[in-house]
């Protein structure tokens, strides 16, 4: 993917000089363009072998454009608070919004490719991250970021050349560090890893772009003139109406049994036998959390229901038996005006816990594969690519040792119009009712649907649904207890087995 990289490319002063008129003027219009439509954001990532370019065309990019709204963001190793989430984490916080540009040196392909280069990783770990990558990319694009991927590259030769250069001049040796060198020697690996990686994750929504970086005035014309004709393209196009159906459709079990009609939902517990177990599970919970193991881990906690099923109650039983200052409880409603100009899953992610941490959320990414769903408040495609995405990012948090426990507290059509008349009679419980829920209820059977779709996949090995018969508002709440201590003693668990590996 090098062979023309590699070649000794030029530009002469004059030929830039009068190029870069046009294309700073070019690229003002696009930035400005972008800003006033705000339809999608602009992520680049600047990527390479060392001593080609990079940090320099950036600087040059800020001053061709509106350095007001480029975010340049440069990812180093992780600090404490990045280590505690999964390795993603980092990079959805520095997400551009619509309608601005983004800039990462060192994003999600650095490490991979650096680990690999120095025997750090397997074959099949760096195909993994590999396939992680992908999938990550694929979504920002179809959450419609701009995602502009470009490798500035040299030879071997050039790079000593570049770097010898730099090292001569006192005004650019203190950009040569024993870094540089140490990577230097190292280029063969580096390149040979880095192919294989290009190859690998330059796709037909995200390809890679090579950028020969010996010729300073060549390398830059080359970045620009790309980089607006890429922004024109996405401004200038006609956003489509409607995204066209392109998937098959989910039909329902010819016998019409599911996962939720084969539930029964009135499971006896009395008072009694109730607060013995509440105080045994609540005290079994607290006892957990303050467990030194606890702090090797996170939990998140994923609440749904149908209206009315009982969810805060069974929340407050959980939080009752926490140290306030261990967990937070995130209420989902509409997304603000923040949250719209960022990729769906971004208001989740920027919630997650550090280790020893709680949080509950109190509905949560499922409304995409709900609500959404169900109301036609996003695309059949949007919905249907949500099952994938929502897998891979539990998944991320498994691997970072989050413990994800995820519960569906379901009644009966008829114990939740019981509830609905009972919320309308009692003064302090009229604001639990609103003309919203008596909507949502028409569409009974929809929700349903989209709910037995939801359970069948994305109810994981690694983040399996617990359905919680609801009816019985006793039972459901100890049985959310109960599941709840049993995932973090499974957890704590493995985490002793892999110490005595160790050992």
């Amino acid at each position: 993917m090098f062979e023309s990289a590699d070649l000794s490319h030029h530009v002469p002063k004059a030929v830039f000089k009068r190029e870069e008129t046009k294309l700073r003027e070019a690229l003002l219009d696009a930035q400005f363009d972008l800003a006033a439509q705000r339809r999608f954001a602009v992520l680049i990532l600047i990527a390479g072998v060392e001593g080609a370019g990079k940090g320099e065309t950036v600087n040059l990019l800020n001053e061709w454009m509106d350095p007001r709204h480029i975010g340049v963001r440069a990812f180093f190793q992780p600090t404490d608070e990045e280590r505690e989430r999964p390795d993603a984490w980092r990079f959805w916080r520095a997400l551009p919004p619509k309608g601005r540009i983004g800039v990462f040196f060192g994003a999600w392909h650095t490490m991979p490719m650096v680990r690999r280069a120095l025997g750090e990783t397997t074959e099949a770990e760096f195909a993994q991250a590999i396939g992680d990558i992908r999938r990550l990319e694929t979504m920002l694009c179809d959450e419609g970021v701009l995602l502009l991927k470009y490798w500035f590259h040299m030879s071997k030769k050039q790079q000593k050349q570049r770097l010898k250069a730099l090292e001569k001049n006192e005004a650019t040796r203190w950009r040569v560090t024993e870094h540089e060198w140490t990577f230097h020697e190292m280029y063969d690996a580096f390149v040979g890893v880095s192919e294989p990686f290009l190859r690998e994750t330059s796709t037909g929504e995200a390809p890679w772009i090579v950028i020969p970086g010996a010729d300073p005035r060549f390398r830059a014309l080359t970045f620009g003139r790309h980089l607006v004709a890429a922004l024109r393209e996405r401004l200038d196009e006609k956003p489509a109406k409607q995204v066209p159906d392109k998937t098959p459709p989910l039909l329902a079990p010819a016998d019409k049994v599911t996962v939720l009609s084969a539930l029964d939902l009135d499971q006896p517990l009395d008072r009694d036998d109730y607060d013995k177990e509440l105080e045994t599970l609540q005290g079994r919970l607290n006892a957990l959390v303050r467990d030194p193991r606890f702090k090797e881990m996170a939990v998140v906690a994923v609440f749904e229901g149908n209206d009315s099923a009982g969810k805060g109650g069974a929340i407050r039983r959980v939080t009752g038996a926490l140290d306030a200052r261990s967990y937070q409880t995130v209420s989902i409603a509409a997304p603000s005006e923040e949250e719209r100009a960022q990729p769906y899953l971004w208001r989740f992610w920027r919630h997650l816990p550090g280790r020893g941490q709680v949080a509950i959320f109190d509905r949560s990414w499922y409304g995409r594969v709900l609500v959404e769903r169900v109301e036609g408040f996003c695309a059949e495609a949007d919905w249907m690519r949500a099952y994938g995405e929502i897998n891979d990012f539990e998944e991320a948090m498994v691997r970072h040792r989050v413990v994800v426990v995820k519960f569906w507290l379901a009644i009966s059509k008829a114990e939740q119009l019981k509830r609905f008349k009972q919320r309308e009679k009692v003064a302090f419980k009229r604001f639990k009712i609103t003309p919203e829920d008596w909507r949502n209820r028409e569409k009974w059977d929809r929700y349903e649907t989209a709910i037995c779709d939801m359970v069948d996949r994305t109810s994981t090995a690694l983040a399996p649904w617990t359905l919680v018969e609801a009816n019985n508002k006793l039972f459901a709440r100890i049985k959310v207890l109960r599941t709840f201590c049993e995932a973090i003693e499974a957890a704590m668990e493995t985490i002793g087995k892999k110490r005595k590996k160790k050992g």
